[in-house]
């Protein structure tokens, strides 16, 4: 039975430089350290099954990093003949970062978060609250009752608080 050959990826000079400064940067996540690794053994025209096996990765998640870095192959080589490295650089990191996942969208507004924070700074007193400290209920009722939004929970709250660490 005929194998399918995965598209071959082709790096300039300059890309594989990128690249390779990207592995060694101290400051790069291993995950994109991973996928560094992944684009320049492809480009060293490995199958991608011994890539996975190499890195420790499934073959579906190499074919999906090879099809990302092909998918913007020839704007990085556009940006490349304009002499543009920022773009280059740009599209490098672009190629190599995760998409955007779907998910419940935010439920209170930066705005509303501030103004929560903010109303938790005051004193408990000032709102005739009989308590010396706010609690996350005490903030939740507080936000209600001003009008900041129509409806949070205590546990959401909290949660502000210990993101933020005001």
């Amino acid at each position: 039975m005929p194998r399918f050959k995965p598209d071959p990826i082709v790096l300039t000079d300059q890309q594989r430089a990128l690249l390779e400064r990207i592995v060694r940067r101290e400051k790069s996540t291993q995950q994109k350290i991973r996928r560094t690794q992944v684009i320049l053994a492809a480009a060293d025209q490995s199958a991608n099954r011994r890539i996975a096996k190499q890195f420790n990765l499934t073959v579906k998640t190499v074919r999906l990093w090879r099809r990302r870095w092909i998918g913007v192959s020839q704007a990085m080589c556009n940006a490349e003949k304009n002499g543009d490295i920022k773009q280059l650089e740009q599209l490098i990191v672009d190629a190599l970062t995760d998409e955007e996942r779907s998910g419940r969208p935010p439920r209170f507004t930066p705005e509303e978060i501030c103004r929560i924070v903010a109303m938790a700074c005051e004193e408990p007193e000032d709102s005739q609250r009989p308590i010396s400290h706010w609690t996350a209920r005490e903030v939740a009722d507080e936000a209600i009752k001003r009008g900041i939004v129509d409806n949070i929970s205590p546990r959401s709250a909290g949660r502000f608080f210990k993101r933020g660490r005001p």
